[in-house]
């Protein structure tokens, strides 16, 4: 290792591979406030399908996805009747993958809404029961009735229209791993050029392709080649989302590459790094230590224990001059008075000598 890397920017690219992007929209925004019931929206109700209406809750940018383009996004879904929601993929932590036009019976109107969202885009959906569970409603969520018209909230992450609607499960593990790998490339691209929102939306379009269902099935080598790709992601983005002062995300990613690899020196100093910055003094210290323990020369490491050590004494510094005032001064003690004891001692020599001049006369 080098006397000093600096973990904080992410992996570089391969300068010597040039990577030709596929189209491709993504966006990485925060999620939505979880809430009990559907979101309150003002704006005005565009009428897509005869059973399909929306009203936008934020603007998205760029092109509408296009027939057969692989749709990532999150949704929360709602039958309208009871107001029950039934499906959360917030919670999940991972968006879902949709192919316009391929969408199953039950998801025919929001495939319809997330045809007509752009990217970034963040809409409520009303679908009318022909187009969602039908007149049997469903087995899979008892809390969706027969025939009930469904209300979606609904995130388009990002779009990718390279793939002409092969679906990741039809993919082969080189061909995901090289989707992913490209996208990765170019997020480093973005990265060096400052675009930070762009670097994080090809980041994650790659993670995206490597869900944990299918780093699951993997082994041996493929695991490895998979990972090779799948944590300088996390590792970048968690670099982006500091920039952005995002810490609580950026430990999060870090924290995914830590479950896999639990000496890796850039998660660990990065999320010392995050913590630090979020005043999580103590467990920033144990990151630190434990990145120096497998990097002992290296000067970053180095630098923030000393920082950390420096901040420590400010605090008590600090918190000595507060008490000090609170408490005011430290009173001298004040000098014993002796006269008694003089008294005392007199009177015990006065006692002696006549003793003493007594036995003298005897």
């Amino acid at each position: 290792m080098e006397d000093s890397q600096d973990y904080s920017q992410p992996n570089g690219p391969d300068d010597d591979n040039e990577v030709v992007a596929e189209h491709a929209a993504f966006v990485h925004g925060e999620p939505p406030q979880d809430t009990e019931g559907t979101p309150k929206v003002d704006s005005e109700v565009e009428v897509l399908h005869e059973k399909v209406t929306k009203q936008i809750i934020k603007e998205g940018h760029g092109q509408k996805p296009a027939k057969f383009s692989t749709c990532f996004l999150h949704y929360r879904a709602w039958a309208e009747s009871t107001m029950h929601k039934f499906e959360d993929t917030w919670n999940e932590q991972r968006p879902i993958e949709l192919i316009l036009g391929k969408e199953k019976t039950e998801m025919a109107g929001l495939g319809i809404g997330v045809s007509n969202m752009k990217a970034g885009e963040r809409a409520l959906l009303h679908v009318g029961w022909e187009l969602g569970y039908g007149k049997e409603g469903s087995f899979s969520f008892p809390n969706v009735p027969p025939m009930a018209d469904l209300l979606y909230e609904v995130e388009l992450i990002g779009f990718d229209e390279a793939n002409e609607g092969k679906a990741r499960s039809d993919m082969t593990v080189e061909e995901r791993i090289g989707v992913a790998d490209k996208r990765k490339m170019e997020g480093n691209s973005y990265f060096k050029d400052e675009k930070l929102e762009e670097a994080m939306q090809q980041y994650e379009m790659a993670i995206a392709y490597m869900g944990d269902d299918f780093m699951f099935q993997l082994f041996g080598k493929y695991r490895d080649m998979a990972l090779s790709v799948k944590n300088p992601c996390h590792l970048n983005m968690a670099a982006c989302l500091m920039k952005l002062k995002r810490y609580e995300e950026a430990i999060g990613q870090c924290s995914i590459v830590l479950s896999e690899d639990e000496n890796n020196v850039k998660a660990l100093f990065r999320r010392g790094k995050a913590r630090a910055e979020l005043g999580q003094t103590d467990a920033a210290r144990e990151d630190f230590q434990k990145a120096k323990k497998y990097a002992p020369e290296d000067k970053a490491i180095v630098k923030e224990l000393r920082s950390l050590a420096e901040h420590d004494r400010a605090v008590y510094l600090k918190q000595k001059e507060i008490y000090k005032g609170i408490f005011g001064p430290r009173p001298e003690p004040k000098p014993q008075r002796l006269t008694w004891l003089i008294l005392i001692w007199k009177w015990l020599i006065s006692l002696f000598s006549g003793l003493f001049k007594r036995r003298k006369a005897d």
